[in-house]
């Protein structure tokens, strides 16, 4: 007997787009079909015209969930992530209280989120000064890989990793498996911002600082054989050193932000903090730049970096006002607005915002409309005009550069594991195979 059947003309599947019949049987996937074909089914759901997409993997997440709840948290996070189409996140980290850099820390933090999440949820490590120890047992419970910094991380207790550092943690990850994700960005070639304005915020934050840490990265993973992923690339100066490290083997893999892909800084609004993150929101010129490197593949995924905070965080003083982007439901109609625009087709989106994703954390059972799969399923309605209201949203505290535009695009509803997403949480915690 099957359980549910969705039916759409629109279908993504890793082979493309097609009209079909998506079979759910208990929580996965049990078979595609002909749009039309009869099936015995408890439930049958015939969206027509609308897109049929596989859940979103976001693998780019601060949850904040111990110790800054009030900057967000599991229940909010989750619930967001779920309107905006997003089944699977992978949360970071920082800026949780305490972050994630031993075993006793992944406790606390699995005991604040049981019962809360609305999606699946998996967890970065993350490596720090002195931490190589635990790296190990880390991945042994169950993180996906780890996470660092090279610069100053905006919170004291999650400190940058020097070269020696970095280099002897990427040792550890070769040896225990995963992958190290690397906040890229030289300290030499960061400075403080002569002013409050977005362009002196941009000029302390100059593109060659993430070019010259890539380099840096690239280099120490050809030596020490480590998995490597840069994230939320902002500069398109990086991808000659991408493109050539992967084109001479290096396990090396990149993403970029809906931010970064949509925004541009000519259109920062004077005063307008909720578009500050680091590193930064750079020019028009650029932008294209970063579509060209995905449609190469380049950079392989876009994720959100959803880095929220408190509205007195966001001080209308670029200089001193907090760095990060709320957008984790809002991806979605983002990213599809701009791609549309160029050309882009809802495969392109599902690639690089599902398959690759879960492709490069290595989380099995996500990222594609296939048989054996879990059944994350979307139905997006790729037509629809989507005005954003900050107020809302399930995020916690309303602040989005989004807010007032209206982006192409509306998530009607989603299923994680065969049942629709609703007010009731039915996520899981994911953890990695060893």
């Amino acid at each position: 007997m099957i359980d549910l059947v969705i039916r759409s003309r629109r279908t993504v599947t890793p082979e493309g787009e097609r009209a079909a019949a998506v079979a759910v049987r208990g929580e996965k996937i049990a078979g595609l079909y002909d749009y039309d074909a009869p099936l015995d089914a408890a439930e049958d759901i015939d969206l027509r015209d609308l897109a049929l997409l596989p859940g979103l993997v976001d693998t780019h997440v601060h949850v904040n969930e111990p110790g800054r709840t009030h900057w967000e948290g599991f229940g909010s996070a989750t619930r967001a992530a779920a309107a905006g189409g997003v089944t699977t996140i992978l949360d970071m980290p920082l800026n949780s209280l305490p972050p994630t850099v031993n075993v006793a820390a992944f406790e606390a933090k699995l005991r604040a989120a049981e019962g809360q999440c609305h999606v699946d949820v998996g967890f970065w490590g993350g490596a720090v000064p002195g931490n190589v120890k635990d790296l190990a047992p880390l991945r042994e419970r169950g993180v996906f890989g780890f996470k660092c910094f090279m610069s100053p991380s905006g919170v004291e207790e999650f400190p940058p990793l020097g070269d020696s550092e970095l280099r002897e943690a990427l040792t550890e990850v070769a040896a225990v498996g995963g992958v190290m994700v690397v906040h890229a960005e030289d300290p030499a070639l960061l400075g403080e911002p002569a002013g409050p304005t977005y362009r002196e915020f941009l000029e302390s934050r100059p593109g060659e600082s993430e070019r010259s840490a890539v380099a840096r990265v690239v280099g120490l993973a050809a030596r020490t054989g480590a998995r490597v992923h840069i994230l939320h690339v902002s500069s398109a100066s990086c991808l000659e050193v991408l493109e050539s490290a992967q084109a001479e083997g290096v396990a090396v893999t990149a993403e970029t932000c809906p931010h970064y892909l949509t925004l541009a800084a000519e259109q920062v609004p004077e005063g307008a903090t909720a578009y500050k993150c680091c590193p930064p929101i750079r020019s028009e010129a650029n932008r294209d730049l970063l579509w060209d490197g995905l449609a190469r593949g380049v950079l392989s995924c876009v994720v959100s970096d959803h880095s929220p905070s408190p509205a007195d965080l966001k001080v209308p003083d670029f200089a001193a006002a907090w760095g990060g982007i709320a957008s984790l439901q809002l991806g979605l109609p983002a990213v599809w607005t701009e791609a549309s625009r160029r050309g882009y087709g809802l495969g392109d989106v599902v690639r690089w915002m599902s398959a690759n994703p879960a492709a490069m954390a290595d989380i099995p059972g996500k990222g594609g409309i296939k048989p054996g799969n879990d059944a994350d399923l979307v139905a997006f309605d790729p037509a629809a005009d989507n005005a954003v209201d900050a107020a809302r949203l399930h995020h916690k505290n309303p602040v989005t550069p989004y807010h007032g535009r209206v982006l192409k695009g509306a998530v009607l509803t989603t299923w994680l594991r065969g049942r629709p997403v609703d007010d009731v949480p039915h996520g899981r915690f994911l953890l990695g195979e060893q």
